[in-house]
């Protein structure tokens, strides 16, 4: 049985969506999703500068517990987990205390992915498996498998990899 490795943060899970929201917060602005995605270079260099000033959130309790499923990404992968080995594979150690909140994360909406199957780590070099979902260059440059680049709008100016924009490119790809 082939295996796949997906990764949790803007690929499973909206993280840029709440990110936004909290810097949206934090400097009195109103960034969007769509906008960082289609928007101007200018706009975007605002918001990362933004993000990088003000992101000590990330390592406040609850942060990564609450954040929303992106779209169709739990009918895929329940169909993958039918014909393929997943793996659930996040670099969460940089943030302690998303380990237990991304366990209650998948306990909640992937209930049948199980704790055996959920990989936490700092990095993604040694993980083997014939595919990788996930959306930095830095996990898929080491890949030995199939890297998959899932759009967030902090990469798309990456052209080195296999791109897939929505759980439903994923679904027509690995499945059809």
């Amino acid at each position: 049985m082939k295996r796949i490795a997906i990764d949790m943060d803007d690929v499973l899970a909206k993280t840029t969506h709440v990110i936004i929201d909290r810097i949206n917060q934090i400097v009195n602005q109103n960034y969007t999703y769509e906008e960082l995605l289609t928007g101007s270079a200018s706009v975007k260099e605002e918001f990362y500068g933004h993000y990088l000033a003000n992101n000590s959130f990330l390592w406040e309790p609850g942060f990564f517990e609450h954040i929303p499923v992106n779209e169709d990404a739990i009918e895929v992968v329940k169909k993958l987990s039918e014909r393929y080995e997943v793996f659930i594979v996040s670099a969460a150690t940089e943030f302690p205390n998303s380990l237990k909140e991304k366990l209650v994360w998948m306990e909640k909406y992937f209930p049948f992915i199980t704790w055996k199957h959920i990989v936490f780590c700092g990095h993604k070099h040694m993980i083997q498996a014939d595919y990788l979902i996930d959306d930095h260059e830095k996990n898929l440059h080491t890949f030995t498998g199939t890297p998959l680049l899932f759009t967030a709008p902090h990469n798309l100016h990456i052209t080195d990899f296999k791109r897939v924009n929505n759980w439903k490119e994923v679904e027509k790809l690995l499945l059809d």
